[in-house]
């Protein structure tokens, strides 16, 4: 008798792509691209080191779909962020106080932060593929929500905004620098406390909204 993973190889396949994807992840968000091994790799996934190279060519290679694969679910997620705190809102304040807050919990995340990291300290290495990172997943959030913001402005919530994607960037600015910045140089460990989280996102809406609130 033929099992059924016998008659699926395409979902064996599949399968032990995931599992080399997910502890490529964990290798490299831990060691570096430098520090990664690929033998590493294989063990966590529990698979041959032939099979990881298979599936992948090189460790170049694993590193930039570890990379890339990223993009869709950060823009998506942001995304949902937006059109969630900001869609049909009819109080400027809370609603971007709110999105605010949401960024700031998503954004200081453990994984975040060290992939983001992790990109950074690779840029020079792999220019096209870390910058591909940011055009497809943080900038192009940042367009959307520029047209979210403009939602806001067509309802009299706030002024006119001659460039949304720029307005997008400084408010994103505003409220995610100093977590950020922080987490960049003193690690994941020095996440802010949620009261914090709440003060930044005030004090980063006021600031907003004393150039562009109605």
């Amino acid at each position: 008798m033929i099992s059924g993973m016998e008659l699926n190889p395409e979902g064996r396949t599949a399968t032990k792509r995931r599992a080399i994807h997910a502890a490529a992840t964990e290798v490299f968000l831990q060691h570096g691209y430098l520090g990664a091994s690929m033998d590493e790799v294989a063990a966590k996934a529990g698979v041959s080191k032939q099979t990881v190279y298979k599936q992948f060519e090189n460790k170049e290679r694993l590193f930039a779909e570890i990379v890339l694969a990223t993009n869709d679910e950060l823009a998506v997620n942001l995304a949902a962020a937006y059109a969630e705190t900001l869609d049909g809102a009819t109080d400027a304040r809370e609603a971007l106080r709110a999105l605010a807050f949401r960024l700031l919990e998503s954004l200081t995340a453990d994984h975040v932060l060290q992939l983001r990291r992790l990109v950074i300290a690779e840029a020079d290495r792999f220019p096209e593929v870390c910058g591909a990172w940011f055009t497809g997943g943080f900038e192009k959030s940042l367009e959307t929500l520029g047209k979210a913001l403009t939602g806001l402005t067509d309802r009299g919530l706030l002024r006119e905004l001659d460039d949304p994607t720029l307005v997008a960037y400084q408010f994103a600015g505003l409220v995610m620098y100093k977590p950020m910045n922080r987490a960049m140089f003193a690690g994941t460990r020095e996440r802010p406390k949620p009261t914090e989280l709440e003060t930044l996102a005030t004090r980063a809406v006021d600031v907003f909204l004393a150039s562009y609130g109605a």
